[in-house]
């Protein structure tokens, strides 16, 4: 068994051994769970936005974000386009895409000055890569195409949840605060 250091960078290097790896060790949901709290806070520390409860934020955000995405992605993975020889639970999904989170990290590079939009961009679509390969190895899928396509209905679903619960926490600011 890998180290966690040596997980987070294969996840980082696309290595489906390790999401494999991920995928059927029960005891590293902790890790994808550290994983993706420091990308979160990575993001947060390299946004400089809001200070250390911005940051603070930033990983509760992160959090929550995971849990749905991988929710979401594993319903859609599993009832609306399994293949075949589809076979995961939700355990799985949370650990491997958790794992994906790691290119995320690179996002604390974002506070030097005039390479933030460039350092999220990189480390935005190599998450979004790192994804497709973590659902495809989750979902033990044949096909790269089909986890891509799970990805995007999956990111869709998401971006309109999160943007959902912006607008309700903005009104619920209008109105409590």
């Amino acid at each position: 068994m890998a180290s966690f250091v040596d997980r987070v960078v294969g996840a980082a290097r696309l290595d489906a051994r390790t999401y494999e790896e991920v995928e059927a060790d029960p005891a590293a949901m902790g890790q994808a769970m550290v994983v993706v709290a420091a990308a979160a806070l990575a993001a947060g520390i390299g946004s400089l936005e809001g200070g250390a409860i911005g940051a603070l934020g930033a990983v509760g955000w992160g959090l929550v974000g995971w849990f749905l995405w991988a929710v979401v992605t594993w319903l859609i993975g599993t009832k609306l386009l399994p293949e075949p020889g589809t076979s995961a639970d939700l355990g799985q999904m949370l650990r491997t895409i958790g794992f994906s989170a790691a290119p995320g990290l690179l996002n604390v590079l974002g506070i030097v000055p005039l390479l933030g939009w460039l350092v999220w961009l990189v480390a935005a679509v190599w998450q979004l890569v790192a994804m497709v390969v973590a659902v495809r190895q989750a979902l033990d899928y044949q096909s790269t195409g089909r986890a891509v396509l799970v990805c995007a209905i999956g990111w869709v679903f998401y971006v309109i949840v999160r943007v959902g619960m912006a607008v309700m926490m903005g009104i619920g600011g209008l109105v409590f605060g």
